[in-house]
């Protein structure tokens, strides 16, 4: 049976569902098969003025300000509770916009609404503290939110990602205005019917599909935005930060990476082979934090190769409505972007194990699972964030070598270890320089763990309560007294 989803959708500002003003709109393709499969609104100057206008009434009216903490957290789970209840449609939504699997897509909800509900937790725990000054004084801090935050977020994990930073914002009282990714917005969307139908104040939370070069430079350059969050590439992001610096604007900053695992000769090279494939197979490798590069001690390469070949063979390509393994690219240009990469690293002397190609027999956006061996540090395929299903596989003899391939680009988001020595995998996890290290399990880790890069992987955290202290400023109350040291009250 054929499942479909509806044709139109508007952006969501000031708690409305509103059309464009221009009356343009964005076409969505399903990237399995190339077919349209809906329209939306396509959000513009106009409608950035209006989304805005609406978040900073909101919060001039202290609506999120004046409530209880502990109510404010009811309102995240509220809205925790509608994602959950809207799993199935999110699902296929996710699945034909964006290519998942409908298990895929459901987890997305899942995980969505995991958000509210940790934040959602934390909204009565985010407290200031008192400050001795002596007598006759009393000096308190508060957690203060900034304003209307300005979040942009990318195609892979749209509702997740969207989610991360809504949450977070919403628990600290500040009002929101979302800009989905234009490739795959609808999971976005639906996320502001789980917020209208839990009843949050409009205005606090809005959503705009449109371009980045109208739409998302608009929201990110407006004078009466207080606060960006941002998650993509390096080349935007520093464009978003020109436009911040502008106004001495805080910033959160997620701009992908060139992750990379170590196996050392003592790991489970089983566990290892598996634990990579899904780091770099997972959702096609769109993933900024998946593990594009294995550098592997040189007796044990051979045979994590053969395992990961294997792998990689035993992959079902197709639709993620069929169940498949491998499901598609989100567009035929990053294909074509990512099979370039193949064809420079192969031009470079890299070999493929395995792939290094579209798929070419099939309908839709689909590249093959691809190893490449022969890759030396400082070629393109291993210095570069590919954002596919290609993993470049380097060699090492000593362990200070395997640290430095490592730590031998310009990233920093996450990295690896492969090892049944703790010892040995604690004097690694301390020498990579990376904002997340794991060890014997690639994407080990959840909403509890913070997460962000060094370097020119950005700046800030998302998730785990680390990520709340990016949407609250210090505010300090100094108070002095009628009472002064050593006198008497004030009759």
């Amino acid at each position: 049976m054929t499942r479909t989803i509806r044709s139109e959708w508007r952006n969501f500002i000031g708690g409305a569902w509103k059309d464009a003003a221009a009356g343009r709109r964005i076409p969505i393709e399903n990237p399995a098969t190339g077919e349209a499969i809906a329209q939306v609104a396509r959000a513009e100057r106009a409608e950035v003025d209006a989304a805005v206008a609406a978040a900073r009434a909101c919060f001039a009216s202290r609506v999120l300000q004046d409530m209880r903490p502990a109510a404010r957290g009811q309102l995240l789970f509220e809205i925790a509770a509608q994602l959950k209840a809207m799993a199935d449609d999110i699902a296929l939504v996710e699945c034909l916009d964006n290519g998942k699997t409908l298990a895929g897509g459901r987890n997305e909800a899942l995980a969505a609404a995991r958000y509210f509900t940790y934040y959602g937790g934390a909204t009565d725990k985010l407290e200031g503290r008192m400050i001795p000054l002596g007598a006759g004084y009393v000096d308190y801090t508060v957690p203060a939110p900034y304003g209307v935050s300005a979040q942009v977020v990318p195609w892979n994990f749209p509702l997740q990602i969207a989610a991360r930073s809504v949450a977070c914002a919403l628990a600290t009282a500040n009002t929101v205005v979302l800009k989905p990714p234009e490739l795959s917005p609808l999971s976005c969307l639906m996320l502001g019917e789980a917020c209208e139908r839990a009843g949050v104040p409009k205005g606090a939370v809005n959503i705009l599909v449109g371009y980045g070069h109208d739409c998302g430079a608009a929201l990110v350059g407006h004078d009466d935005v207080d606060h960006i969050v941002f998650t993509g590439s390096v080349r935007t992001g520093q464009s978003i930060l020109r436009a911040a610096a502008e106004r001495v604007l805080p910033c959160v900053m997620e701009l992908g990476g060139k992750s990379a695992g170590i196996v050392f000769p003592d790991a489970d090279l089983d566990q290892a082979a598996a634990s990579t494939a899904i780091g770099i197979f997972t959702h096609a490798g769109q993933v900024c934090s998946a593990q594009s590069r294995l550098v592997v001690h040189r007796s044990v390469h051979d045979q994590v190769v053969d395992r990961l070949v294997a792998r990689a063979k035993r992959l079902k390509i197709g639709p993620g409505i069929e169940g498949s393994d491998l499901t598609p690219l989100i567009s035929a240009a990053q294909r074509d972007k990512i099979e370039g990469f193949c064809l420079g690293a192969e031009q470079a002397g890299a070999k493929a194990a395995t792939g290094g190609r579209r798929v070419a027999d099939r309908a839709g956006h689909f590249m093959q699972p691809t190893v490449y061996v022969g890759v030396a540090p400082d070629m393109t395929i291993a210095r570069e964030e590919v954002f596919g299903p290609v993993l470049a596989v380097l060699p090492f003899d000593s362990a200070e070598e395997a640290i430095a391939i490592a730590n031998g680009t310009d990233y920093g988001l996450c990295a690896g270890v492969y090892t049944r020595d703790l010892e040995r995998a604690h004097w690694a996890a301390d020498r990579l320089v990376a904002g997340q290290v794991f060890v014997n399990e690639w994407f080990a880790g959840g909403v509890e763990t913070p997460f962000g890069g060094t370097r020119r992987s950005g700046y800030g955290r998302e998730k785990g309560q680390e990520a709340l202290f990016n949407y609250v400023q210090t505010k300090n109350v100094a108070i002095r007294l009628d009472r002064q040291a050593g006198g008497r009250p004030g009759g």
